[in-house]
């Protein structure tokens, strides 16, 4: 398999997975209150959501590339 194949595959697994999980999400742990021996954290939930456009423009770039790269073969 040719690298640009490889790379289009890659981009349409990732594309697939922007439209299944919608997102990534992930948590912090923060220091809110430090008073010596005596210290307060919190856990703070973050989202960073895929647009779908991107998801979309992932997968037809994949398409492209793994096409691209079959008809050099």
């Amino acid at each position: 398999m040719k690298a640009t194949s490889i790379a289009g595959i890659v981009l349409v697994l990732i594309g697939i997975a922007g439209f299944a999980f919608g997102g990534l999400s992930f948590t912090t742990k923060e220091t809110k209150l430090d008073l010596g021996p005596i210290e307060v954290q919190a856990e703070e939930k973050h989202n960073l959501p895929i647009p779908t456009i991107a998801a979309v423009l992932a997968i037809v770039a994949g398409i492209g590339l793994v096409v691209v790269g079959v008809k050099k073969a």
